[in-house]
């Protein structure tokens, strides 16, 4: 990595007028909050500075995800809380698919995400069935039966495929890990390299068998923090390079690698941060 400057939280704070921030690997883990993360909520609670979650994760309702970070100490309130999920309702309108049958490999919330996006979720008992759906949706990898149901779910795309009926693959949270006390996990993006992998190899030169992500790196999730904000030089504070750091940079705002996450370093130029930040101390 090329020499890049690093910076403070407190000079951050003093020179952008809306901070977003991470979730996993910046201000918490799936047990509990990280080094300095609640100092950094209170001051920014207390100043008044605006403040937006910019997530990845499909897995959890923005009322639920504050649920969660104040049982870690975190006052963040849910319409502070942007997450990849929470796009499919622009996406659902954007593609004319209010009333679509769908399959939603994820959480309890993440078939209420889609809900909420108009689409018809098939329940788990159908999707274990084999039953035909028009969107697939991959928002999280915590599901149960895992490879039962996944298996079911590739046996549906093989019968629609074949009978020549399109499909819309939809993924939401691209990450390819998470972290997690004491390491990493896999996550939804991993899931989506596997079932293109195998779609790939089955319907070779079929077009439009990718899957669609929506969150970072991709510009919808900094376009809704933008919207929200209304305004303002904003930066974004994150642990991936490839997520956090390429995306804010492709939105053209500034972009900071908080050192000790997933993150080590990069080839891609358009990937470098801003500013590098050691802590998360104000």
């Amino acid at each position: 990595m090329k020499a890049i400057p690093e910076s403070r939280m407190a000079a951050l704070i003093e020179s952008h007028e809306v901070i977003l921030l991470d979730a996993y690997g910046v201000l918490v883990n799936l047990e509990s909050a990280l080094a300095g993360a609640s100092q950094l909520i209170d001051v920014l609670n207390d100043t008044g500075r605006d403040y937006y979650i910019v997530s990845n994760s499909a897995s959890k309702l923005a009322e639920n995800a504050a649920r969660q970070y104040r049982s870690f100490g975190l006052a963040i309130a849910p319409e502070r809380i942007i997450t990849a999920g929470s796009l499919l309702i622009p996406y659902f309108q954007e593609h004319a698919l209010i009333g679509a049958r769908c399959c939603v490999l994820g959480t309890g919330d993440s078939r209420e995400l889609a809900r909420r996006a108009g689409a018809d979720v098939l329940d788990a008992a159908a999707v274990r069935s084999g039953a035909d759906f028009e969107v697939l949706i991959i928002a999280d990898q915590a599901f149960a039966p895992f490879w039962d149901t996944f298996d079911a779910v590739l046996g549906s795309l093989f019968r629609r495929l074949d009978a020549g009926k399109a499909v819309r693959l939809v993924l939401p949270n691209p990450d390819l890990i998470y972290p997690r006390a004491g390491g990493f996990g896999f996550t939804s993006g991993s899931l989506a390299l596997i079932l293109e992998a195998v779609l790939a190899r089955r319907y070779p030169g079929q077009s439009g068998l990718r899957c669609e992500p929506l969150g970072k790196p991709h510009a919808m999730i900094f376009s809704e923090a933008a919207r929200r904000a209304g305004g303002g030089r904003m930066v974004m504070i994150g642990d991936q390079l490839e997520t956090d750091i390429l995306g804010a940079n492709r939105f053209g705002i500034d972009s900071v690698l908080l050192l000790g996450g997933v993150s080590l370093e990069s080839a891609s130029a358009e990937a470098q941060p801003t500013f590098l930040l050691r802590s998360l101390d104000v």
